[in-house]
């Protein structure tokens, strides 16, 4: 078996074998294949696509390069979530904990933001003393007591998926579908959680700019769960504008915690909502009532406890930026758009995400929305206030922003679009 046989089999479209896939996986794993022998293959791959047997196989792959977790000793059914990536996407902070306080465990294992999507690390880290890295013995410890865990995955979980995603990245192949899918599904597998929902985003401040992108993914990745025991569903959801009215990690830490304490934007309330349902009734505890334990105070709680538990104080101010700068509406009328990818690019440029992954992010840096569309709004009224630490970054962040935010002086007021667009089982 040799690396160049397997990429010209991609590249001529052909179907590849089990054994030329179990032995690439592999040998890339252990350093045998090249990084720019598996960049060619993940270009070949993105062009020619792979069938379901194919993604099925190389998944399977990806989870046997590493370790897989075992959660069996823990009294409570596990029950995880993952989104695709969003810009204001800070449903996992408020969902893990309101989860675990009806009754299911959450190993919730996270990654960090990269380009204009945010980080769910990368917000918590917002908080003094918090900390993502956990070893397995920490993790189920907090799982069997607090509930939930919010944590960075470990280096011997698919350790195929970890040099591969960031061979993609810098090789414009993160879009593949079929890579997308078995990278996230061969962690989630991995990891050993018995039920899985899919928070598959779509819109301009997604991977998946439309709907039918969107949902083959959704579909695939169901798929691969089903195969592989794991009670697996999708929601696509929308991404067209930002969730809720912040993005940044510490302006998204704080909205989380309104949430949790009962308040916050009603689209960042919704989906958690829906996502919890989804969860419970995958974990088998569908008689749960989420919105109780919003409202009751409990999820505030576990989410106290699971803060502390990693170190938190989630008690402490959180990090305010130097720098903040507001920008006005131009005219009165219907704010029409407000583009998520716009957003996200703002933000990141003012200094909340990163270009490569050893950058670090500005804790307080992003961005807050004063309307949203389908809002009235008056000339000079507050639309944005971008936060920052560091003011020379200002002109390319309002740069960023041309385009994206658009008044119609003669629309009347609309309703939001939905939050959820469908759902795949």
């Amino acid at each position: 078996m040799d690396a160049i046989s397997v990429i010209r089999a991609k590249r001529d479209r052909a179907e590849l074998t089990d054994d030329q896939i179990d032995w690439i996986i592999d040998a890339y794993t252990r350093g045998e294949v090249a990084d720019e022998q598996m960049s060619s293959l993940a270009m070949a791959t993105l062009l020619n696509g792979m069938n379901r047997k194919e993604i099925a196989r190389w998944t399977a792959a990806m989870i046997n390069s590493g370790e897989r977790m075992d959660f069996s000793s823990l009294s409570r059914p596990t029950a995880d979530k993952h989104s695709t990536g969003g810009v204001g996407d800070k449903i996992t902070l408020p969902l893990a904990p309101l989860v675990a306080a009806c009754g299911a465990a959450v190993p919730q294992l996270s990654g960090r933001g990269l380009g204009h999507t945010g980080g769910t690390l990368d917000k918590l880290e917002a908080i003094p003393g918090w900390r993502a890295d956990l070893t397995n013995d920490e993790m189920l410890a907090i799982l069997g007591d607090v509930g939930s865990v919010v944590c960075a995955a470990g280096a011997g979980l698919a350790p195929a998926d970890k040099k591969l995603y960031a061979l993609r990245d810098v090789t414009g192949t993160v879009e593949s579908i079929p890579l997308i899918a078995s990278s996230i599904m061969s962690k989630k597998i991995a990891e050993g959680t018995g039920s899985l929902v899919l928070d598959v985003k779509v819109g301009s401040g997604a991977f998946m700019k439309n709907l039918d992108d969107a949902r083959e993914l959704a579909a695939t990745m169901v798929e691969l769960g089903t195969d592989h025991g794991v009670r697996t569903t999708a929601l696509l959801t929308n991404m067209a504008t930002p969730l809720g009215l912040t993005a940044g990690n510490a302006l998204e830490v704080r909205e989380s915690v309104e949430v949790l304490a009962g308040g916050g934007p009603a689209d960042v309330v919704e989906l958690t909502l829906a996502l919890a349902r989804e969860m419970l009734d995958a974990a088998g505890l569908g008689d749960a009532d989420p919105a109780k334990a919003l409202a009751d105070g409990s999820a505030m709680d576990h989410w106290r406890r699971m803060i502390q538990a990693q170190g938190g104080d989630p008690d402490a101010p959180l990090p305010v930026a130097r720098e903040q700068h507001t920008v006005n509406a131009s005219s009165s009328g219907i704010l029409t758009t407000l583009d998520a990818y716009a957003i996200g690019l703002s933000a990141w440029r003012l200094g909340a995400g990163r270009a490569r992954k050893e950058d670090p992010v500005q804790p307080a840096a992003g961005i807050e929305l004063h309307a949203k569309p389908g809002d009235a709004v008056q000339a000079g009224q507050p639309l944005l206030t971008l936060h920052t630490d560091t003011p020379d970054r200002l002109p390319a962040a309002l740069e960023a922003l041309d385009g994206g935010v658009l008044i119609a002086p003669d629309a009347a007021p609309a309703t939001p679009p939905p939050v959820v667009l469908e759902r795949i089982a």
